[in-house]
């Protein structure tokens, strides 16, 4: 143990404080995205276009609008990788966690899996952008330099 840089203590409480503030970011952002481009396009915002996936698609206007909201959830997510979870190794398992808490929420909310391409490939498109770029913003604080000299200098 006196070789390691970081202790790692498997600490329960504090992982799964993390997956449901996480959770809570994925959600409120999505909704503040979703709410800002349904603005844009005189669109009242629904659950639908959060949980359905029949909605999401290319051939229409909300379904366009859905997926942009969710590609720009993955840039917000990967911010909040960077403040909340801050370690890069972690990324790609909040990510992938926060996903399947998505997909069994889906699940829940239309009473079937989705069903539809666009949704599985949107999501797979969403998990490795949050995870790359959520681990290249916590690798490149990760190697900031850790002064040496942190105490104050005496000219004495």
């Amino acid at each position: 143990m006196a070789g390691q840089f970081r202790s790692y203590i498997w600490d329960p409480i504090l992982i799964a404080s993390q997956i449901i503030l996480m959770q809570f970011v994925y959600y409120s952002c999505l909704g503040l995205w979703l709410a800002a481009l349904d603005l844009v396009i005189h669109y009242n915002p629904s659950l639908d276009q959060i949980f359905n996936d029949v909605i999401l698609g290319f051939s229409s206007v909300h379904g366009r609008v859905s997926m942009m909201a969710f590609i720009l959830n993955s840039l917000s997510f990967a911010v909040g990788l960077l403040y909340f979870v801050r370690r890069g190794k972690q990324c790609l398992d909040f990510t992938v966690t926060v996903h399947m808490f998505h997909l069994f929420f889906c699940w829940i909310y239309t009473s079937h899996l989705p069903s539809t391409l666009t949704w599985w490939l949107l999501n797979v498109v969403c998990i490795a952008l949050m995870a790359v770029i959520g681990e290249y913003l916590c690798m490149r604080t990760e190697l900031n330099e850790i002064p040496l000299n942190s105490a104050p200098k005496s000219n004495v």
